[in-house]
């Protein structure tokens, strides 16, 4: 039996873990016979030349979860209960004479893999100059403040707590968290009936599509802009109208006429970077109660700027309920967390917790509880800070290397957040940058995809810099310009 067992040093699981899961394997494959002892603890620790204790350890979690069964005298054994409750693997069959497959073009009513999306590497850690966009810097995850707070919310008193069936509740902690640390950064106040936890920022969107739109509805959304909520209003489905943006934002005329909704990203557009000021937000907010449109507003980068008092979200000078806010703790704790929140009167919020009722009951609750002890304690207040000063100084590296060697091609963010929309030069299909660059070892996405109206410009793309080291940064710039002034 040595020989089904092998160890990876890539894995960032323990030898132990994964000796335990090697063994499990085999016992449910049926590789280890169920009348035969296996190896004592010192025999088999010699053999895959480990610690004797790593298997001891391994068999002791191996008994406790019922694989083995201990004999006096005799040593471990395979439980044969566990054999028992094996599933048995159905035989495949043929299809009957006169029977035929489904036709899965013709039974699905939507077809969702065939938008287009915006995709990146899974291996992007890989690249030595990746300008990947809403990845986070390993280096400036807090690991020992999370971990400290994930086992805290593991505690036997805090499961205890969360453990139980919440229905569509979210944890209390978390609520007010939000409601009494994050909103008012913003400017935004809002009592405990006005906000509602969803799974990213991006289930705040999808639900407040269900909600809000159908087919004789409009929405209207910024041109460049978010590729998901356009996707997402099709597909329920709504009209989409493109809204032209200007180095102010989102511009206010009369094409926001007839909408019944408005989606758009004020203090940091997507992909854009610019920033809405005071007189257009209030504007919008104006032209919003005179055609009696609803504003959803996406604060996707509110914590990573680099002003000490920045414009307050549109939503904090909102006086007649007409803007919905959607935050997100994914900029700035991690993106694969998951984890935002909507703030709105309590009759949207209402619907949106029994609409999120229906298709998940609620974000997990260990990880609200992490989360919001995470916040009690200050951590994400440090952390911010320290966000804020390392981008600051990669923003400043890229904005000289770019004025550097792509002079008059991009506009540095005057709020902060973590990218540069950049201009290339005319006649640049930036489509195939993206794969003569990936090839050198940078990573960079297109700007073609956030464009509705077609044909779209192929010479804009964005930069990324959060999870690329300050001194990466112009190495790597100098190198994709190189290679653009070989390709025009």
């Amino acid at each position: 039996m040595f020989p089904l067992f092998h160890f990876s040093t890539e894995k960032t699981t323990s030898l132990q873990q994964q000796l335990r899961e090697q063994i499990a394997a085999a016992i449910l494959n049926g590789n280890i016979p169920p009348d035969s002892p296996l190896p004592s603890s010192r025999k088999l620790a010699k053999q895959l030349s480990i610690a004797r204790n790593t298997v001891v350890l391994a068999y002791e979690h191996l008994l406790d979860d019922g694989y083995l069964i201990a004999k006096e005298r005799s040593g471990y054994f395979v439980n044969p209960d566990i054999l028992s409750r094996r599933p048995e693997l159905p035989q495949p069959s043929k299809n009957k004479e006169g029977g035929h497959l489904p036709d899965w073009s013709r039974k699905f009513k939507i077809n969702p893999s065939s938008q287009h999306n915006i995709t990146k590497p899974k291996d992007w850690q890989k690249y030595p100059y990746p300008f990947i966009y809403g990845q986070f810097d390993t280096n400036l995850f807090p690991n020992n403040n999370w971990r400290e707070c994930c086992r805290d919310a593991v505690s036997v008193p805090a499961i205890r707590d969360w453990a139980s069936d919440r229905f569509d509740a979210d944890d209390p902690l978390l609520i007010e968290q939000i409601r009494t640390r994050l909103l008012p950064r913003r400017g935004v106040w809002a009592s405990a009936d006005q906000i509602l936890v969803t799974v990213g920022a991006q289930q705040a969107l999808y639900m407040l599509a269900r909600l809000l739109l159908d087919k004789d509805s409009t929405i209207g959304i910024e041109e460049p802009g978010y590729v998901d909520i356009r996707n997402i209003a099709t597909m329920n489905p709504a009209r989409v109208r493109s809204l032209p943006v200007d180095e102010q934002g989102l511009m206010v005329d009369e094409r926001l006429d007839g909408c019944d909704a408005i989606y758009t990203t004020p203090s940091h557009q997507c992909p854009t970077t610019v920033t809405m000021p005071l007189e257009r937000r209030y504007a919008l907010l104006e032209k919003a109660c005179e055609q009696d449109f609803l504003i959803i507003e996406d604060d996707y980068e509110c914590e990573s700027n680099f002003k000490t008092n920045p414009i307050p979200a549109l939503k904090s000078l909102d006086t007649n309920d007409r803007v919905l806010y959607v935050g997100s703790l994914s900029k700035t704790l991690a993106p694969g967390l998951r984890l935002g929140y909507l703030v709105g009167p309590a009759d949207l919020i209402r619907e949106a917790r029994a609409l999120r009722r229906l298709i998940l009951r609620h974000p997990a609750a260990n990880n609200q509880r992490s989360v919001a002890l995470f916040l009690e304690r200050g951590y994400h207040d440090a952390l911010i800070m320290n966000i804020a000063k390392a981008y600051e100084e990669r923003w400043q590296a890229m904005g000289e290397a770019l004025n550097e060697y792509l002079p008059s091609s991009s506009r540095q963010p005057s709020f902060g957040g973590s990218c540069y929309w950049v201009r290339g030069p005319e006649g640049l299909d930036c489509r195939l940058l993206r794969k003569e660059a990936a090839d050198r070892g940078i990573l960079i996405e297109p700007g073609d995809i956030y464009f509705q109206e077609q044909p779209a410009p192929l010479n804009y793309f964005r930069l990324g810099y959060s999870s690329i080291p300050a001194d990466k940064i112009r190495p790597g710039i100098k190198a994709l310009v190189e290679l653009i002034e070989d390709m025009v």
